[in-house]
């Protein structure tokens, strides 16, 4: 008997063991938290994240694993939020490394040529003109908003940027997340407390929109998805319920609000 509970304990064990392996260099399952990728995504959606196809990150340390593929335009990537690191974020990647973006009466523009709205993406809210400066909009200080947004190309490594007062917002948050420290004073750039008027990139960056356009906390607010935070890319859906019902208080109509059609639903 002794035998028999050991060797399922050891069964346990190894089983564990290769599922831990599993979620953390080749498939994770996430939740979809809000609306922001409606009607391509749902809250309350759970999908499997591809985490081998870019290179997992090996844990406690800034290791990556050799990537199956590159991140592209179009691909919908989980992240961790630049802006605080315990969040994951879940949009569609819009431009890469070295791209000119630019946004024109809502229409998206990469390096001159127009791409296409996603299949389900929305517009919900009340269209802004050019020129209607949002305060919430990234760079601080620009005329861009959520429809007119630009020209802006996204920094890749090796980039040799300009600092001056008019960059600073542009390029502020990136240095100091690249490790040090920067202020200025008047039009002059400090770095680590030496004046500068250049700066080389060191990391490859991404700008990520969500597909419900008027409802989405993205790269229009927050900036440049460092490609170091990337976590996989999202693979298919293989459970979605409404989020808003309680399956303890409302236990039924949790189990009624199943959207079967949308088990196995590949992401794309």
């Amino acid at each position: 008997m002794k035998k028999h509970s050991r060797e399922w304990f050891d069964a346990l064990v190894i089983a564990a063991i290769f599922a831990t392996i599993l979620r953390i260099f080749v498939v994770e399952s996430y939740r979809i938290p809000t609306g922001s990728m409606e009607q391509t995504l749902l809250a309350g959606d759970f999908l499997f994240v591809n985490k081998y196809v870019y290179g997992a990150k090996v844990p406690f340390t800034d290791f990556r694993l050799p990537a199956a593929d590159t991140v592209d335009r179009g691909d919908i990537i989980v992240f961790k939020f630049p802006k605080d690191r315990s969040l994951n974020y879940i949009k569609r990647c819009v431009a890469i490394s070295g791209d000119l973006l630019e946004i024109r009466d809502r229409q998206l523009f990469v390096n001159g040529k127009s791409v296409a709205l996603p299949e389900h993406a929305q517009f919900i809210g009340q269209k802004m003109p050019p020129g209607a400066a949002d305060f919430q909009i990234f760079p601080r200080f620009s005329t861009f908003n959520k429809d007119n947004y630009g020209p802006l190309r996204i920094p890749a490594k090796g980039d040799v940027v300009e600092l001056n007062a008019r960059t600073y917002q542009l390029y502020g948050a990136l240095i100091a997340d690249e490790g040090h420290d920067i202020s200025i004073s008047g039009d002059q750039v400090y770095i680590d407390g030496v004046p500068k008027r250049q700066y080389t990139v060191e990391d490859n960056y991404y700008f990520a929109m969500g597909d419900n356009r008027d409802n989405s906390l993205d790269s229009r607010y927050w900036g440049f998805l460092p490609e170091r935070d990337i976590l996989g890319e999202a693979m298919l859906v293989y459970w979605s319920w409404d989020p808003d019902r309680s399956l303890f208080l409302d236990p039924a109509g949790k189990l009624s609000s199943i959207r079967w059609q949308r088990t196995g639903m590949t992401v794309h």
